[in-house]
């Protein structure tokens, strides 16, 4: 038995939707390439190499621009039993500056297109240590008897060791270390985001600031 053909009719509607489909695919093809092209002559977005900038930020985690070595000097004394003594301590400590990186997100980004700027807003200046030189320690005593007899020794270590840590904290929140901390902050946060806008071929500037100076 011969085979059947497909009826007229079927064929002529399959000619007819291929027909129709060409153009709408060779259209697609068309607008694809020319999508591409111009993504490849401008360039990456500069949302896109933001976005990418900040998330390297955020897995750093801790962004640490400046650190600073402080002394304090503290005396402490006690009397007792119609005796005197005191001990001072030379203390040597360094404090770290850090800005917490991982607190950072979108809303901090202020991307404007009409002035090829982008402005971020840094959370606040944080203090971590002070981490003490235990080498560079230095003591002075004076009343040896009060404190062979009683446990004044004791009282004055632990008394200027804690005196001591609090100047140095003291210290750190001076102006003018601060001031130089938050300089080397915004700078560093503003090179972060600049040279990846620069390898991509943006010409954007880049303002950071600190929320408290908004």
């Amino acid at each position: 038995m011969a085979a059947s053909r497909p009826p007229a009719t079927a064929l002529r509607w399959s000619m007819r939707l291929l027909a129709m489909a060409l153009p709408i695919a060779f259209i697609a093809l068309v607008w694809w390439a020319v999508v591409e092209l111009r993504a490849w002559r401008d360039g990456p977005a500069p949302e896109t190499v933001v976005a990418a900038s900040l998330k390297g930020l955020q897995e750093q985690t801790v962004l640490v621009p400046f650190t600073a070595r402080y002394v304090a000097v503290v005396t402490s004394k006690q009397q007792r039993l119609g005796l005197a003594a005191q001990k001072t301590l030379i203390m040597p400590g360094t404090v770290r500056y850090e800005i917490d990186l991982a607190s950072l997100r979108e809303d901090d980004l202020d991307w404007r297109p009409d002035t090829a700027t982008l402005t971020v807003t840094l959370p606040p200046l944080r203090l971590a240590g002070p981490d003490i030189d235990i080498d560079g320690i230095r003591e002075y005593r004076d009343g040896e008897v009060l404190m062979l007899l009683t446990n004044a020794e004791d009282r004055l270590d632990d008394a200027n060791r804690a005196a001591a840590q609090r100047e140095l904290l003291a210290q750190a929140r001076g102006p003018v270390p601060l001031r130089l901390a938050r300089t080397a902050a915004i700078r560093a946060v503003e090179q972060s985001f600049a040279m990846p806008l620069r390898a991509a071929g943006l010409d954007a500037r880049v303002v950071a600031r600190f929320r408290e100076d908004q």
